[in-house]
């Protein structure tokens, strides 16, 4: 276990060098799980702030004009 105060990025990165295989998978999961859930929070602000309505509208139009594939 590495015990870390770190402020920069280049910090960081040298402390993950560092991992074990066991600690850098676990590390690999948990940050997958941290940046989806940040993702989300982002685009719920995005989308709370009117910042997708333009892409929402234009796929509706597309919809609408039969310009769509069904998946």
């Amino acid at each position: 276990m590495i015990l870390m105060n770190m402020s920069t990025l280049s910090e960081i990165e040298q402390a993950v060098r560092q991992l074990s295989s066991e600690d850098l998978s676990a590390f690999r999961a948990w940050f997958a799980e941290f940046d989806a859930e940040f993702w989300d929070r982002q685009f719920e602000v995005d989308v709370a702030a009117g910042r997708l309505d333009a892409l929402a509208e234009k796929a509706l139009q597309h919809l609408r004009e039969g310009r769509c594939t069904d998946l």
